[in-house]
């Protein structure tokens, strides 16, 4: 399996008034292609400020991130947009969709900004809502959808655009049982069928469960990281 993700001596220090703090403390990692992976660990442990990273949404203080073969860690903001724009998927614990869009609209959007054709946007769009189980909800906005359709959404416009991985941060910290249980059968389907690179930032056992690779950190660095066989 190829390797999508590799971080080298990743440090990312925030200078507050007391002192420094190493959110993330030489951290090196390689994800491979179709991994399912958990970054678990205590509140203040550093997992969405490593996803931050690796997702170009943040840049680190010191140490590289390498994705594909481009280190993204010293790129400028707009050639960030578009590298996260052609290969990275995120799925947010706040669901992010716009609310004057429907679940269509919605899952069209990063397709949009990447310029395909209408036809194919909306293709792609009604598929990955199937896949999903919303295949009747396609023309219907964000405020008359449950939490768990939301994130479900949330989850089909992460993937419409084929990128090269999905990172989600805590996605199923706002749903309920049977909302996150279906959420993850989906994405574990995904996962396996399409051989999706997941990485999941979370303090969700129910995830920690599915995961075939879970990554502690502690303080910012990693205590453990382990393989499953599931």
């Amino acid at each position: 399996m190829k390797t999508v993700i590799k971080t080298t001596n990743l440090e990312k220090v925030y200078n507050s008034s007391v002192a420094p703090v190493k959110a993330v403390n030489q951290v090196n990692l390689e994800f491979k292609e179709g991994e399912f992976t958990a970054i678990v660990g205590p509140s203040g442990s550093g997992k969405t400020t490593f996803l931050n990273l690796i997702g170009g949404l943040d840049k680190p203080t010191r140490g590289n991130v390498i994705i594909d073969d481009t280190d993204i860690s010293s790129m400028k903001e707009s050639q960030l947009f578009d590298f996260r724009l052609k290969h990275i998927g995120f799925v947010f614990q706040a669901y992010n969709l716009i609310p004057v869009l429907t679940a269509v609209e919605n899952v069209s959007f990063v397709m949009l900004l990447q310029n395909r054709p209408k036809e194919e946007m909306e293709k792609r769009a009604k598929e990955m809502l199937e896949q999903v189980g919303l295949s009747d909800k396609i023309n219907v906005r964000p405020n008359k959808l449950s939490g768990g359709q939301q994130q479900r959404v949330a989850v089909a416009r992460a993937l419409a655009s084929k990128p090269d991985f999905v990172l989600a941060d805590e996605p199923t910290a706002n749903l309920d049982t049977e909302s996150a249980f279906n959420l993850l059968d989906i994405m574990s389907k995904l996962n396996k069928e399409e051989n999706i690179t997941l990485i999941f930032s979370t303090h969700d056992q129910r995830v920690i469960d599915r995961a075939r690779r879970v990554i502690t950190l502690v303080d910012g660095a990693v205590s453990k990281d382990e393989y499953f066989d599931k």
